[in-house]
């Protein structure tokens, strides 16, 4: 049995890219360039720190949209590079002719506690509103 549980991100990035692939439409990748490991052509990260990356098919090559890392070919500025980043790191994937797809929030960044065991959860707060529950039934 693992350690740990694995991240759901490379699941959902993977879903929505064949979501948004079977709906014909084009795959876009929004990435936070701060985050370690993250190999993207600098001069076209934004002021945010950000990048967006279209991963369609007619834009790369030898995509490989693993849990550990996402790698692909693509030309930018009509220059080839080779594209290399976290799945961590992936902000939002959506497609870029409608919008829809999913915010995945803020990057995600390896926390370690110094004996190597990941960081405990915290403890729910033992007022009253935190314990009802967050979902409802829609009729």
């Amino acid at each position: 049995m693992p350690n740990s549980d694995p991240s759901r991100r490379p699941y959902l990035i993977r879903a929505i890219y064949d979501w948004v692939m079977d709906s014909g439409y084009t795959p876009l990748l929004l990435v936070s360039a701060s985050v370690q490991g993250v190999r993207v052509p600098q001069q076209f990260i934004d002021e945010d720190g950000r990048i967006v990356l279209n991963i369609g098919p007619d834009a790369v090559q030898s995509l490989e949209l693993g849990n550990e890392q996402i790698h692909f070919r693509a030309r930018f500025g009509g220059k080839p590079e080779l594209i290399s980043l976290p799945p961590g790191a992936v902000l939002a994937v959506y497609a870029r002719e409608t919008g829809d797809g999913m915010l995945l929030g803020d990057a995600e960044q390896a926390i370690e506690s110094p004996e190597g065991d990941p960081p405990s959860p915290p403890q729910p707060s033992s007022d009253k509103a935190s314990k009802r529950a967050h979902l409802k039934v829609v009729k």
